[in-house]
């Protein structure tokens, strides 16, 4: 089976964060199971040779050009419109990770044109909005690709009535798929002084300011502490660094910016805990990652992944804001809790996170979108 999977955006920086990341472990795991999958997307930052695949995916990656200052939704390439039509044609699967933007809705309308099976994931990025932008385009396109899609892929219930909220009824072509991640060697056991993760957009939702809050508490007990704030600049990078200035810890909070995901998995398996405390987060994948690793998570209450972290005992989840962030980072870094957490992490990711079972869920959903 020929797939493509169209995605906004893929640079070095991973800037558009999660969909890339699962656009990218679906191609692989069809390409493992013999389908040919290849990658569609606007690429930036990247200088000479052009690449012409993702990690061994093959990708057709098209200059990004900035036609709005709307950050990725103003976003597109006049060339990969303009091939739009025939890139879907040859495909038996269009499978587009869905934003409001001048890429991925495009596409999903070129493969409905064109009479190609439609499938559609939107990653919590299709929600009610009362944006101007956000209802012409619902008016113009996006109730069009969510009704005329083969299926609609959706993460959790709440996506799920915001996607019903923006067609205005049921979707009848909804399908719930979570998000999955490959298997990960196990880290190390840790050792020497403790370490505390966060990497993720630097973005308002994320709330990385809340983990570098988080700090200085857990350094009242264990003073030799070591702390990192990694991932592309949304907004908020000025703010981690004014934090880390007035409270003095600038010998302690590391903030190298974007990582590529070898550079993620390594800064993984040195790490004693993860931290997101973003708040309504439907499905991340560096959560994932860290459990598939064997390192405990920190989430909020909110996060989509909260509910099976807590009830697998595999890390916390806790209110929004630093000082519940902190409480649930020093009760991570004992050594016996820290040992079982990490064991129920790496149970949770394969049992119930695998590509394997992710992929048992997808291909009866192709399968089915071809034959209708």
């Amino acid at each position: 089976m020929r797939v493509l999977h169209a995605v906004t955006l893929h640079s070095p920086s991973h800037a558009f964060g999660g969909p890339v990341r699962v656009a990218l472990n679906l191609a692989k795991g069809l390409r493992a199971r013999g389908h040919e999958a290849r990658l569609l997307a606007l690429g930036e930052g990247f200088g000479d040779p052009w690449p012409t695949e993702v990690e061994g995916v093959p990708a057709k990656l098209f200059p990004a050009r900035r036609l709005l200052p709307l950050g990725f939704s103003g976003m597109t390439s006049p060339a990969l419109l303009a091939s739009a039509g025939r890139l879907v044609r040859d495909a038996d699967v269009v499978h587009v990770h869905l934003a409001r933007d001048l890429v991925t809705l495009p596409v999903a309308l070129a493969a409905l044109r064109a009479g190609r099976p439609l499938v559609l994931q939107t990653h919590g990025m299709v929600d009610p909005s009362g944006k101007l932008l956000a209802k012409v385009l619902d008016a113009l396109a996006v109730r069009r690709v969510l009704r005329g899609a083969a299926a609609v892929l959706y993460l959790t219930p709440h996506e799920r009535e915001g996607l019903d909220a923006v067609v205005g009824g049921p979707l009848a072509n909804a399908v719930r798929l979570v998000n999955g991640t490959p298997a990960q060697e196990e880290r190390p056991a840790p050792e020497g002084p403790p370490r505390v993760l966060y990497s993720a957009r630097l973005q308002a939702r994320k709330r990385p300011v809340d983990f570098v809050d988080a700090v200085p508490a857990v350094l009242a007990a264990h003073p030799d502490a070591e702390f990192v704030v990694a991932g592309p600049d949304e907004g908020e990078r000025a703010a981690v660094l004014r934090r880390i200035a007035e409270l003095g810890l600038a010998d302690t909070v590391r903030v190298p910016g974007a990582l590529s995901g070898q550079e993620v998995l390594r800064e993984l398996r040195r790490a004693h805990v993860y931290v997101l405390p973003s708040v309504d987060e439907p499905f991340p994948m560096s959560v994932l990652e860290a459990l598939a690793v064997g390192v405990p998570p920190v989430v909020t209450h909110s996060n989509g992944l909260a509910r099976d972290i807590a009830a697998a005992g595999a890390g916390r989840a806790v209110d929004p804001g630093p000082e519940g962030v902190a409480a649930a980072v020093l009760s991570l870094l004992d050594p016996a809790a820290n040992r079982a957490a990490s064991a129920a992490a790496r149970e949770l990711a394969a049992g119930s996170f695998s590509m394997d079972s992710v992929l048992d869920t997808l291909l009866p959903v192709y399968g089915e979108a071809v034959r209708g």
